[in-house]
C-alpha cells in the first residue's frame, strides 16, 4: 500500500512563499510521475504541478512560472515550491502520483490572505 504524508503548508500573505514536501511510500504502479494537486472550498480536485520520473516538469497555467516542483533523488521525497502567492492558491494540497492512486494523505492546508 503506498502512502503519502505532506508537510509545511501554512497561512501566508498575498505575494508570500511556501514549500511543501511530501514523503512517499510503498510501490507505485503505472504511473508517469508524481504530482501535486489541491482542493479549493467548492471545488474539484486539480493537478497544478507534475514531474516525471526523467525530471520533466508540467505546471497548470494558474500557477507557472510561480510554482516549482522538484525531487529529492537520494529520498522519495517531493518538492513545491510556491512563489507569490495570491489568495486564489487558498487550498489544501496533497501529492500522488500521475495518474493519482486512490490513496490519499491528509492533505496540507494552505491559506493566503489578502
Amino acid at each position: 500500500q503506498v502512502q503519502f504524508v505532506e508537510s509545511g503548508g501554512g497561512l501566508v500573505q498575498s505575494g508570500g512563499s511556501l514549500r511543501l514536501s511530501c514523503a512517499a511510500s510503498g510501490s507505485i504502479f503505472r504511473a508517469v510521475g508524481m504530482g501535486w494537486y489541491r482542493q479549493a472550498p467548492g471545488k474539484q480536485r486539480e493537478l497544478v504541478a507534475e514531474i516525471t520520473w526523467g525530471g520533466t516538469t508540467n505546471y497548470a497555467d494558474s500557477v507557472k512560472g510561480r510554482f516549482a516542483i522538484s525531487k529529492d533523488n537520494a529520498k522519495t521525497t517531493w518538492y513545491l515550491q510556491m512563489h507569490s502567492l495570491k489568495p486564489e492558491d487558498t487550498a489544501v494540497y496533497y501529492c500522488n502520483a500521475v495518474p493519482n492512486t486512490s490513496y490519499w494523505g491528509q492533505g496540507t492546508q494552505v491559506t493566503v490572505s489578502s
